[in-house]
């Protein structure tokens, strides 16, 4: 039974959005402070899952175990979880705040596995207050947030899907908790300069890689959209043409944009936005002049498995 692909606005739903991206910061820097540290920040990545936004296990702070911090979008509850069975719920109530949901999940996370700090500012946002003292975000429509884990789920598949044939270093698909989308990012394995000095960018951003990925829309760009981009940003990159014939060269953002408005309603939305993603790679693969190899695998060649 297929799923329809929902009507996703920033604008309709912008307060409720901005209050479970705050959560997900909560689990993103619990995931930062806890999980060994990997190249390109991996280890601070969450995951989609079935649920929600999870976190990887994380070994306690106080060696007895993993932990895990899910924030389960059917049940509407954050949860602490410890590999020993002990496990707490936060419920997200449509007037609950920020900081109390917060505040909540860091003394479960203590109580089930030991001392853990974070550094409580926001990142990425547009709002400073610390999270742990967030009163301002505490709009949670459970109807909504039900719609966009519907349209996150189905753009995880597209993202899964396109990735699952690389035989090239890779990731999977990633849940971004200071920019609130999903990726994956596909590597050459040539190193790259990053954008910047500030610890995100020179730690994010220091190899060579496409990367293709689906947000649910900001205060920038009001429908949710697939993306994709280089990095480093070969010449001509903006004169690309890519499938299906919506998709289009965004300056403002940087980036191609495949825009959830022009496919949700096709007769088929999943395979429209796969094609995006794979002429994403191709195109931009020959623009950056990597290896055939890993281009010729995303076709197949060598297939997954023989």
């Amino acid at each position: 039974m297929s799923t329809p692909w929902p009507k996703l606005s920033y604008r309709r739903w912008h307060e409720t959005c901005d209050t479970v991206h705050a959560h997900t910061q909560v689990l993103g820097k619990l995931a930062a402070a806890l999980a060994p540290p990997e190249p390109q920040l991996q280890h601070a990545a969450l995951r989609l899952t079935a649920r929600g936004w999870e976190t990887a296990p994380l070994p306690a702070p106080d060696g007895s175990g993993m932990l895990g911090v899910l924030l389960d979008l059917r049940s509407h509850e954050a949860v602490v979880e410890h590999g020993a069975g002990a496990f707490e719920r936060i419920p997200l109530t449509p007037h609950r705040s920020v900081g109390e949901v917060t505040r909540s999940v860091l003394a479960a996370t203590r109580a089930h596995g030991g001392r853990v700090d974070i550094d409580p500012r926001p990142q990425e946002v547009a709002w400073s207050v610390p999270l742990d003292e967030d009163e301002e975000h505490a709009t949670y429509d459970p109807a909504q947030v039900t719609a966009y884990f519907t349209a996150a789920c189905q753009a995880a598949r597209v993202l899964a899907e396109y990735r699952a044939p690389f035989r090239g270093r890779c990731t999977p698909v990633n849940a971004w908790w200071g920019s609130f989308d999903l990726a994956v990012s596909l590597f050459s394995g040539e190193p790259a300069q990053p954008p910047s000095t500030d610890f995100i960018m020179r730690n994010a951003m220091d190899a060579q890689e496409v990367a293709v990925g689906w947000w649910p829309g900001d205060e920038r760009h009001d429908t949710a959209a697939f993306y994709a981009y280089a990095h480093p940003a070969p010449a001509g990159i903006d004169a690309l043409t890519l499938a299906p014939a919506a998709a289009h060269w965004d300056p403002d953002l940087g980036e191609y944009i495949l825009d959830w408005d022009d496919i949700r309603t096709a007769a088929d939305p999943h395979a429209d936005a796969l094609a995006f993603a794979r002429s994403a790679f191709q195109h931009t693969n020959r623009a950056c002049g990597w290896a055939a190899a890993p281009a010729e695998s995303m076709e197949g060649v060598p297939p997954p498995l023989r």
